[in-house]
């Protein structure tokens, strides 16, 4: 009989905590998990066969790595289990209004609800009414020094509206550029518009999982305050340049690498936008009880942590998205790297946020300079996405402005 070596591990030989964590895991899921498990993979397959035009290889290849991405994040934020299947239906009613002509948004749904611009358009007005119902929230709980309200409940219901609708308008737009541009179609993060919409869409979905998961419902205010100020630049960037047109995309930008790259991308930007305002709200908290009085907000230390995680999750993805900046670079311009404005920027980003961990993992630091660091990590981002485009030229000038 043939015995194990040292170096192979059977099941019976892992540690306990490995088997209880293990098993924990998988007796977790319940016959809704793996409903949503099989549903996922179906709305795909249908999607990849309905679809107008051929997908090649590539196309295929992120459709899929998005439904194993898709069916962990509903397995590990069981909402996401009815968010993706809703947003998909009301994007595919949409679809279907269009009937393949465009001329039938007039129709009374596509024109008040399920087009894209109707979508987006209920996307920022729920953004204001979370911040609205946020902030009469918190002040009322601190009155009556209660944790929760139903004006807070509110706020946390308009912001999931608010997701929502503007992932069911971005859905939809996609379909529109195949219907405005023929062949010509494209995944609708091409333009300063578009990605703002994107990154409205991931911040208010990211509060959601960390106000769900650490019950701090007040510190709403602070992050769709940022929002708010997110969805006045995209209204009056629609009014002043027509940033709400459907346009072709230019050369560079026609490639498979945009559809992972600027996703992942704005993962990191919501991340560090969040974490940002809650370096806001930590200095208020820390603020009160330097003077001894007592704070509205969650204690210093937990919204710290919950800064902390943030930060790491933002992180990650735009490690992430810049290594696909790389690739993207090396088939689109021969070179890994070039020094252009953009990629130096994205690089001082990524050594902040590299900084910020740091000291905070192995040098030990706490309080309020990570809560500084974080708000000034928030101007050092924004200069790098938009601060560039408008102020410097490179490769990267055709985001600008």
């Amino acid at each position: 009989m043939m015995q194990t070596t040292d170096n192979t591990k059977t099941h019976a030989d892992l540690p306990q905590h490995e088997l209880l964590a293990e098993r924990s895991f998988w007796h977790s899921l319940d016959a809704k998990d793996w409903l949503f498990a099989a549903l996922i993979p179906l709305i795909a397959a249908f999607v990849q066969y309905t679809l107008p035009h051929r997908m090649d290889v590539y196309e295929v290849v992120i459709l899929w790595s998005s439904v194993i991405c898709t069916v962990g994040l509903g397995w590990f934020f069981k909402p996401m289990r009815w968010f993706v299947p809703l947003s998909l239906a009301l994007a595919y009613g949409g679809v279907s209004l269009y009937a393949g002509n465009f001329g039938n948004s007039d129709k009374f749904l596509l024109r008040y609800f399920l087009s894209s611009q109707s979508a987006i358009m209920w996307q920022c007005a729920m953004i204001f009414a979370a911040l609205f119902a946020y902030a009469c929230g918190s002040l009322l709980a601190a009155h009556k020094k209660s944790q929760t309200n139903t004006l807070l409940g509110m706020g946390t219901a308009f912001g999931w509206i608010s997701a929502l609708a503007g992932f069911t308008g971005l859905l939809v737009r996609w379909h529109e550029s195949y219907l405005l541009l023929g062949d010509a179609g494209h995944i609708p993060v091409s333009n300063l518009y578009e990605v703002f919409i994107l990154f409205l869409v991931i911040s208010a979905l990211m509060y959601w999982y960390y106000e769900t998961r650490f019950t701090v419902q007040r510190l709403g205010v602070f992050v769709y305050t940022l929002m708010a100020g997110i969805v006045c630049f995209v209204l009056w960037y629609s009014l002043a340049r027509n940033a709400q047109q459907i346009q072709p995309l230019i050369p560079a930008l026609q490639s498979w690498w945009m559809k992972i790259h600027v996703p992942a991308n704005f993962i990191g930007y919501g991340a560090f936008c969040m974490a940002a305002m809650l370096g806001v709200a930590q200095l208020m908290v820390i603020r009160s009880t330097e003077k001894g009085k007592a704070s509205r907000l969650p204690d210093s230390a937990a919204i710290e942590e919950i800064m902390y995680k943030a930060i790491a999750v933002g992180f990650l993805f735009f490690t992430i998205a810049t290594i696909l900046g790389a690739l993207w670079a090396k088939a689109a311009w021969g070179g890994y790297w070039s020094w252009d404005p953009k990629e130096v920027w994205a690089l001082v980003v990524w050594l902040n946020y590299a900084t910020w961990l740091h000291l905070r993992l192995v040098v030990g630091w706490r309080g309020k300079i990570l809560a500084w660091w974080a708000i000034i990590g928030l101007f050092i981002t924004a200069f790098a996405f938009v601060g560039v485009n408008m102020f410097l030229s490179g490769l990267h000038s055709y985001g600008e402005l």
